[in-house]
């Protein structure tokens, strides 16, 4: 029974840790060091930004212009073990959302691009991976990662996780349709 306890009790910090970054980002893709996990967030904004992004292929879209269905937006690292904890119940609700209605950005705030690449590739992952083309944010500039934020068809947060969480729920699933 105290196995059972301490493992609960240890699963629910997981749930709430967050990585911060531990060397200098580029401008692109800076995060503060100031800290864990925010216990509260107060976006500046509470829509969908205009921020340039940088596909795996090299395309470079603007995150505006996915109003029109719900986006599903997670600031990661490969270097950030939460991150990569959380990544396979993202795959799972990826694959579970309708594509015409629902776009997911995983955002890539490695230092270089190719570290992500190559580990959705090891991974075989089908998640959209991506990078900063500019500046973050003001939104998106937040202490620790990972992060998510979904926006709604018209572009509004709907809801914002800062830290690990498990998007494999049917609760996402009926979030995202």
């Amino acid at each position: 029974m105290k196995i059972k306890i301490i493992a609960i009790i240890i699963s629910g910090l997981v749930m709430f840790t967050a990585c911060n970054s531990t060397s200098d980002k580029t401008e692109s893709a800076k995060i503060e060091n100031k800290g864990a996990v925010q216990a509260s967030y107060a976006p500046q904004s509470e829509t969908l930004p205009s921020f340039k992004l940088q596909s795996a292929d090299g395309n470079i879209i603007n995150l505006a212009d996915l109003k029109g269905k719900k986006v599903f937006v997670n600031l990661w690292a490969t270097w950030c073990p939460p991150c990569r904890a959380e990544i396979p119940s993202i795959e799972k609700l990826y694959k579970k959302t309708d594509k015409e209605k629902v776009a997911f950005v995983m955002l890539s705030l490695d230092d270089n691009f190719n570290s992500a690449k190559h580990f959705a590739k090891a991974k075989h992952l089908q998640l959209p991976v991506y990078y900063p083309a500019e500046n973050l944010p003001a939104m998106f500039n937040i202490n620790g990662i990972p992060a998510t934020f979904i926006f709604d068809e018209k572009g509004k947060l709907i809801k914002a996780n800062m830290g690990m969480d498990d998007y494999n729920t049917e609760s996402y699933v009926q979030l995202l349709k």
